[in-house]
């Protein structure tokens, strides 16, 4: 967000004025960083000594604070500036090049280094700022389009890559360096905002872009011959006795083993860090031994079996039969659940899935729970309500999806699957259904069953009648359907 920004022509400190707690803990630090950035550079003494003793070299560094400056205000991470002075400073004792020194005490200290922090979402956007990729209002949609295309997923606060993006990345790299150079995207930024600024035409640029002499256009087709395909869907991990690809429904690891070719599907969410040939061993083992039976179904007596597929492990009720194109009925597992700890009763929940709630106590029509592609949900006559956490579209019970949907109802907006507000209605047609006049996006209008018609202009609401609704149902349905273009068509000259 915009800096904070201190108002008016004094500044009060915080022990003047009647604040306490965190309040005054914020406003303490807002005046001291006001303060500081109007305070004078601080001047610091830096220094460093090395000692070599044979063929070891040891190194020690101090820092002396010739002028306070702005240290005199805020310090860092420290609420009394004075204090936080002293240790600022790390003085070294005046030395001479050349002059031996005398070891009083030596001290073995172990040390580990760490990998770098994978990014989240706030340390990605803090990098992409510092490379000049990117504009605050784009932000945004380059996380979501990165997580979209399946090249990085969230794993707690971090953005974990994927197989895939070690694929792209590599080829992109050996192939197309300049199209991921941070020089040329930054440079493709301020082209950007010159056309955004009216500075530069854009139709010049994306022509040059794209079918100029070295546009993107004849860099693919001068580049594509020297591509292989099988190096190009391949990552090399040099710790791993085994070959990871990227094949058409996702990441798998193959083994030659005693003249055979062993593959599996690796997990959809499994961090490249963490494939080991241990793992690689297991999940060659699990697929070898088959799918693994939880039990049997109660009602139709078929087992229920717990496998593992392209896109993660999922149940089935059922063998599956090669005589037959009718499949089993099959559901995915829920996020956070564990295949190694899934029972059957959850296996036999996940399979009832969608499952009745029972009926909505005003129209009678059923209230169901399920999956969909975005995840949990309860439904009602076409209004889908998402469940989040703690509700569980195995557990929640009809009340709650009731909550839900008339929660959705009223604050849910306009859009596809909201409620529409009936305004008036009108009886039954002579075929059959409601007649009703309901509030739409654009206005009122008449809706029976799938034809709507829009009140002629000057009519309200109140005043429509039953033989009126009647005549405009009838002129609606007695006119031609329109056809939606698919695409730009070019203009004629």
């Amino acid at each position: 967000h915009e800096a904070i920004r201190p108002a008016g022509d004094q500044m009060t400190p915080a022990d003047s004025l009647p604040l306490d707690g965190r309040e005054k803990a914020l406003y303490d630090l807002i005046w001291k960083r006001t303060v500081a950035s109007q305070m004078a550079n601080a001047r610091l003494k830096l220094r460093t000594v090395t000692v070599a003793v044979e063929d070891a070299v040891f190194r020690a560094s101090g820092r002396q604070i010739l002028f306070a400056g702005f240290f005199r205000a805020y310090v860092e991470g420290s609420d009394d500036p004075d204090a936080a002075l002293e240790s600022q400073e790390q003085p070294l004792p005046e030395l001479a090049v050349g002059e031996a020194v005398d070891c009083r005490e030596l001290n073995a200290v172990g040390h580990e280094t760490q990998p770098p922090a994978r990014y989240t979402e706030a340390t990605l956007v803090k990098a992409l700022e510092a490379e000049g990729i990117g504009r605050p209002s784009t932000y945004a949609t380059i996380i979501d389009t990165i997580q979209q295309r399946g090249y990085v997923f969230k794993q707690r606060k971090e953005l974990v890559p994927t197989f895939t993006a070690f694929a792209v990345t590599e080829l992109l790299e050996k192939h197309f360096d300049e199209l991921v150079d941070l020089k040329f995207t930054a440079n493709m930024e301020q082209r950007l905002d010159d056309i955004s600024n009216g500075d530069l035409n854009y139709l010049a640029y994306l022509t040059q872009f794209y079918l100029g002499e070295s546009g993107l256009e004849n860099q693919v087709k001068t580049r594509e011959s020297e591509i292989d395909p099988r190096l190009a869907s391949t990552v090399d991990l040099s710790n791993l006795n085994a070959e990871v690809r990227i094949g058409q429904y996702g990441p798998f690891v193959a083994r030659e083993e005693n003249g055979d070719r062993r593959t599996v599907s690796l997990p959809p969410n499994l961090p490249p860090a963490d494939l080991t040939d241990e793992l690689v061993e297991d999940l060659l083992n699990k697929k070898q031994d088959g799918p693994q039976s939880l039990g049997n179904d109660p009602e139709s007596e078929l087992p229920v079996l717990l496998k593992v597929g392209p896109y993660g492990p999922y149940v089935q009720l059922g063998e599956d039969d090669p005589n037959t194109k009718a499949k089993p009925k099959r559901a995915s597992l829920l996020k956070g659940m564990s295949a190694d700890e899934l029972t059957i009763e959850t296996a036999l929940a996940l399979l009832s899935l969608p499952r009745m709630l029972g009926e909505h106590p005003e129209t009678g029509k059923p209230v169901q729970a399920g999956v969909g592609r975005f995840g949990p949900f309860v439904v009602h006559d076409g209004v889908y309500a998402n469940l989040r956490a703690p509700d569980s579209v195995l557990e929640i019970e009809l009340d709650r999806a009731l909550e839900l949907l008339a929660a959705k109802a009223n604050g849910g907006g306009r859009g596809r699957g909201a409620t529409k507000s009936v305004l008036k209605e009108l009886g039954e047609h002579p075929d059959g259904g409601a007649i009703q006049v309901l509030d739409g996006r654009y206005g009122p209008y008449v809706n029976w069953g799938k034809i709507n018609a829009t009140l002629p202009k000057g009519v309200q609401p109140a005043d429509v009648t039953p033989e009126q609704a009647l005549q405009w149902i009838a002129e609606k349905a007695a006119k031609p359907k329109t056809t939606k273009r698919t695409g730009r068509g070019k203009k004629k000259s």
